[in-house]
């Protein structure tokens, strides 16, 4: 019998290459993995200042901070682009996710999420969230344009919001119910 042998060398460099290639293919499925957008309850608390957001009307939102498996909670989208454009803000952003303004109640609003730097917004609306003026956050352009025409307010889309169009100084100092 006539066996052709694999020098040790290459049967041990062949197979580093398999295991090497396996924990690449591993990496890859593991950051082809989305991270859902989770839903509040009516106990949810914003982590920012503790308004619970299902009191409060307006687009909410949520931040996946690195390997979290919980969401950071935001009673307005405010406090989302406040926390993001923040040049100390240095944790890394897995995921971000507000509410479709098109689709949620206004008035209780549930659900609808989507990545939110997918968006478009309407800045400087006549519409007021938990944080008083409000960023109104929808998927489509043609919703965001209906809105601005109804409420007032320009469309911009994610990366066009500036840190001077974010204006915290009317939420929670201002709730009586608090």
């Amino acid at each position: 019998m006539n066996r052709t042998r694999l020098p040790r060398r290459t049967l041990l460099v062949g197979l580093g290459l398999l295991s090497i290639q396996g924990l690449l293919a591993a990496c890859s499925r593991t950051a082809a993995v989305a991270i859902a957008p989770a839903d509040f309850d009516p106990a949810t608390a914003c982590d920012l200042d503790g308004m619970l957001l299902a009191d409060y009307p307006g687009p909410k939102a949520q931040i996946f901070f690195g390997d979290q498996t919980r969401p950071v909670w935001y009673c307005d989208t405010v406090e989302m682009f406040s926390t993001l454009l923040r040049p100390e803000q240095v944790r890394k952003v897995t995921a971000v996710y507000t509410q479709d303004m098109a689709l949620a109640d206004w008035g209780k609003p549930h659900g609808h999420w989507f990545d939110a730097r997918t968006g478009l917004y309407v800045v400087g609306s006549r519409r007021r969230g938990s944080m008083g003026p409000t960023i109104a956050g929808f998927q489509h352009e043609d919703a965001a344009k209906k809105f601005a025409d109804a409420y007032g307010g320009r469309v911009v889309r994610f990366a066009d919001v500036q840190p001077d169009m974010v204006d915290l100084s009317g939420g929670a100092m201002h709730d009586h119910r608090m």
